[in-house]
């Protein structure tokens, strides 16, 4: 049953207008980023209707290597089978519900949950289940691990856990052929970073999605080599490009790390970042804990190799991470404010805003496609 409270967050969504244009648009409501009720829906439509990433492709590269993640609130875990290709299944396991494979990663020949030592093959086959002569009306061919559907795209895993939908081809749309001739192969993994935000998730959305707005105000390093007057926001169906023109002469620091003609910042709906500068590239995504604190992972990919590259690497992450601690106390101050009687919408700008405005359609369409519980 929902509480009284919980379904006036769930009447806030019908209070978004998702048809009217960016030039008298507003943005979603504050109940989106404060109702429980409204993060649980979120977990049975955002997340489980679309293609979330779940692993980089690196960490997946010999039979028996495994990754542990949590989609729309469930437990997730991929693996690379026997036949060399991917699987995917919910990390449950099918006896009493303990989590099968516990680590973060690692490889092993099978899956075997540790409470009573039922076995899955890498296919999510159940091999082994002790003591249980007796048993009757028991299938062990119905009892192997639930599959949810896997793919790759560039250097990125991607599940979805619902059963039907668009291939991740589909998903991906044409910001597959935009992402194309930055050459993600010759791109490298070399370091990850992972931040506990305390905001809604989607408040780290809306501030990644502001078409540069806040840069001047928030970032003096990184706004320092970028042309701003010469920012660029462009949208598709569920991918958002973000570009601007490099300056030379800005902060010392950051215009040794941040290099070429052009940055790049993609976003894919709902929660998948791409930054691009010549030889760096730092994808983020953005996962939700609760209703006001989310995990940011960045991991970091470099073209150059060697010593002097690895301090230029060592660099370009500090740079990185002074920009995430700017953009860290903005959105926890945001949510924040969010919590105010005197504050419920906002309006957006046409320069700046698309595809902060994409966003919340995207989110509308979902939220209203599937009646909440």
């Amino acid at each position: 049953m929902t509480s009284d409270a919980g379904q006036r967050g769930l009447d806030a969504i019908g209070a978004y207008d998702a048809a009217a244009p960016l030039s008298r648009a507003a943005t979603i409501p504050s109940a989106w980023y404060l109702d429980p009720a409204i993060a649980r829906h979120e977990e049975r439509t955002v997340f489980s209707h679309h293609w979330v990433f779940a692993a980089r492709r690196d960490q997946l590269g010999g039979v028996g290597a495994y990754v542990t993640a949590e989609i729309g609130g469930e437990p997730i875990v991929v693996v690379r089978d026997r036949d060399g290709g991917l699987r995917a299944f919910y990390n449950v396991c099918r006896h009493h519900a303990a989590l099968v494979a516990t680590g973060a990663c690692g490889r092993a020949p099978v899956l075997r949950c540790p409470y009573h030592g039922w076995t899955y093959g890498l296919d999510g086959a159940l091999k082994g289940v002790p003591e249980f002569d007796g048993v009757e009306d028991f299938e062990r061919s119905q009892h192997g691990l639930r599959p949810v559907a896997v793919d790759v795209w560039e250097q990125f895993v991607f599940v979805r856990l619902s059963p039907s939908g668009p291939t991740l081809a589909e998903h991906v749309g044409r910001m597959a052929e935009r992402v194309a001739p930055l050459g993600l192969s010759g791109l490298r993994f070399v370091d990850r970073r992972v931040y506990e935000v305390h905001c809604n998730w989607k408040v780290f959305v809306d501030n990644y999605l502001d078409g540069g707005y806040h840069v001047p105000h928030i970032h003096p390093g990184l706004g320092s080599v970028l042309d701003y007057a010469q920012y660029t926001i462009e949208i598709e169906d569920r991918y958002c490009l973000q570009s601007s023109p490099i300056t030379s002469g800005g902060d010392a620091t950051t215009s040794q790390v941040r290099r070429g003609a052009r940055a790049n910042y993609f976003w894919l709906y709902p929660n998948f970042m791409l930054n691009w500068y010549e030889g760096v590239m730092d994808v983020n995504v953005v996962q939700p804990l609760s209703i006001d604190r989310t995990r940011v992972i960045f991991d970091f990919y470099f073209a150059e190799t060697g010593e002097e590259a690895a301090a230029r690497q060592r660099l370009s992450i500090t740079v990185a991470e002074r920009v995430q601690h700017e953009d860290i106390d903005i959105c926890e101050s945001v949510q924040r404010g969010l919590r105010s009687r005197s504050y419920d919408v906002g309006r957006l700008s046409v320069r700046r805003e698309a595809g902060e405005h994409l966003f919340h359609r995207l989110l509308s369409a979902d939220l209203r496609a599937t009646p909440p519980e």
